[in-house]
This record gives structure tokens, C-alpha cells and sequence, in this order.
């Protein structure tokens, strides 16, 4: 059985726990461990109710399950216990006050919520996710899901400084700092720069356009977890201030030569740039050469298209 159908048939008997046998308890829940995988058919699919964690299926769905079940299943007025329909349609009677009582609620604080503060949240949240945007947690599931530490923690440069900090409008500047790093020194006539840039997930292919409009058509992307605290801002998580220690990010790397990395990072920053502290940060470096493994050629050379030369 998945963990959905262990909880919904977890859920499901705790409506009838105390009046129901074990066998009967037992019936109950492989029923809802059935019947939760088409409840969340139905409100993935058909419903179009955006729930990745059956949360409705099983609460919902199962819940109420169960405590209709209970009317037949009681083993003192369940109707395969000869108590007829009387216990049954209490119970029927529950499920249905609490749905109206529930929707009717529930409309109305939406509206409220709605006409004052607003329901959606703006497009990059629904992007990066509401655990990291509103609780500054990779994932809400954090007591259970280990910490990734990787790509750009173990970079050196020390990229602690990106990572979003909500509301708080900053400079190009301070948005997207640039560091120009040695590595070593040139040794062809035409410099070669690699550059470096760090940013969110949800900017990545205005980024990719960005670049390829300029000349740029190589690059690597590597998906990263990065520090995102900024200037030692912290959250509460289940009421306990905690520091937020990893973003996810992208990594994208480019090597060039006859695009100035003048041109590059000047392109980078206007794709990326928002206002908001996090919206990347661009490192460049020196390097000494390039080599293109099925020719030979290195250097200016290594870099440019069949074509070009």
C-alpha cells in the first residue's frame, strides 16, 4: 500500500475508532486505501485542484469516508450489526452539515482574504514555491528530508551573499554583485574569461535568451543549493527562530573570447535584474587556455563555431 493509502485508511477509522471492531476497523481502512487513489484522480485530474500531496483525498475524501462507514460498521447501531439505517444517516447528516458549514465559511474569509490582501501570490513565488517564499524552508517536509550541501556551498569566492530577501529592494548593484577572480594568466593573445553566474531557477531562460541574442551559444547549467541569508535574516520554523541556511539555484557557466565579458555580464545583469536582494551574482575569471578535443585547436581558436575563425 502507498503512503497515501496507509493514511487514508489511518484517517479514515479514526471517525469510528471507539464504537468500531478491529475487523471492522481493518475493512474500513483498506477501503479508503482503494479508494484514495481514485480521489486523487478525481481532483488532480478532473477536478484540476492543484493537491501534490493528496491532502484533500485523504482528509477530505477519506475522512468523510469513514465516518459514513461507521454507520454501517459500528458495533453497537451499525447496520451490518442490526441497528438499521438510524446510526447511518446520522452520520450522513454530519458529513453533509460539516461540508455546507465549510463552504459557506470558507467562502466568506476567502472573499474577505481576497478583497484585502489577495489570494495569489506574484509568478516567481509560484515558481521557487511557497515552503522557501514564505517559510524560508527548502522543503516543509524539512524534519524528515536531509539538507543538500552542494554546487555552489563548496565554491570558493564565497557565494553567501545570494539568495532572496522578499520586499527588499537594492541596486543593480547590490542585486547582482560581479567579482572578477585570477586564476591564471592568459598565455594566447585573445583573453579568454569564464564567467560564473549564480541566480534563481524561474530566471534562467530569460538569462539563456539573454545570451544567446549576444553570441553566446555554449554554456553549462548545473542545478546548485546555495547560502541565501542575507545580512543575518532569519525565519521561524514551528514558532523557533532558525538562520536559512540553502537556496535552490542555477549554476551557468560560459567560456568566451570574442564576446567581450564586458558584454556578457552587461547582458546577464539586464535579464536578471529585478530589485530584489538575490537576484544573482556573476563571477569572473581568468583562464590560461581552451582546448577543442577533436581538432586540436586551442585558445581564440577552440571557442568558435566550424565557421568561424
Amino acid at each position: 500500500m502507498t503512503l497515501n493509502g496507509t493514511l487514508a485508511g489511518l484517517v479514515a477509522i479514526t471517525a469510528g475508532c471507539d464504537v468500531v471492531s478491529t475487523a471492522g476497523s481493518a475493512i474500513i481502512g483498506l477501503i479508503a486505501g482503494v479508494v484514495v487513489v481514485f480521489a486523487v484522480e478525481l481532483i488532480d485530474k478532473i477536478c484540476k485542484v492543484d493537491d501534490p500531496v493528496g491532502a484533500v483525498s485523504v482528509h477530505g475524501g477519506c475522512g468523510a469516508l469513514g465516518t459514513i462507514l461507521t454507520g454501517f460498521f459500528a458495533a453497537d447501531g451499525g447496520v451490518f450489526y442490526g441497528g438499521g439505517f438510524s446510526l447511518l444517516g446520522v452520520q450522513l447528516l454530519g458529513v453533509a452539515s460539516v461540508i455546507v458549514y465549510v463552504a459557506v465559511s470558507m467562502f466568506i474569509v476567502f472573499k474577505i482574504i481576497d478583497a484585502t490582501v489577495g489570494l495569489r501570490v506574484s509568478a516567481d513565488e509560484e515558481l521557487t514555491g511557497l515552503d522557501l517564499t514564505e517559510h524560508g524552508l527548502v522543503s516543509a517536509y524539512a524534519d524528515f528530508s536531509p539538507v543538500m550541501m552542494t554546487g555552489a556551498d563548496s565554491m570558493s569566492g564565497g557565494l553567501s551573499g545570494f539568495g532572496a530577501a522578499d520586499g527588499q529592494a537594492a541596486p543593480e548593484a547590490a542585486a547582482i554583485p560581479v567579482e572578477v577572480l585570477k586564476k591564471n594568466t592568459p598565455s594566447v593573445d585573445a583573453p579568454i574569461k569564464q564567467v560564473t553566474i549564480i541566480t534563481s531557477r524561474n530566471r534562467f531562460d530569460a538569462l539563456k535568451g539573454a545570451l544567446a541574442r549576444i553570441g553566446v551559444t555554449g554554456m553549462t547549467v548545473t542545478e546548485v543549493m546555495g547560502c541565501g541569508v542575507q545580512k543575518g535574516v532569519t525565519e521561524l520554523y514551528r514558532g523557533v527562530p532558525v538562520d536559512i541556511t540553502v537556496h535552490p539555484k542555477v549554476q551557468v557557466d560560459v567560456v568566451v573570447s570574442k564576446v567581450p565579458v564586458d558584454t556578457v555580464v552587461e547582458t546577464a545583469k539586464k535579464a536578471l535584474y529585478t530589485g530584489q536582494i538575490g537576484d544573482g551574482k556573476i563571477f569572473i575569471y581568468d583562464v590560461e587556455d581552451a582546448v577543442k578535443v577533436r581538432t586540436g585547436e586551442h585558445g581564440y581558436d577552440a571557442l568558435q563555431d566550424e565557421d568561424v575563425k
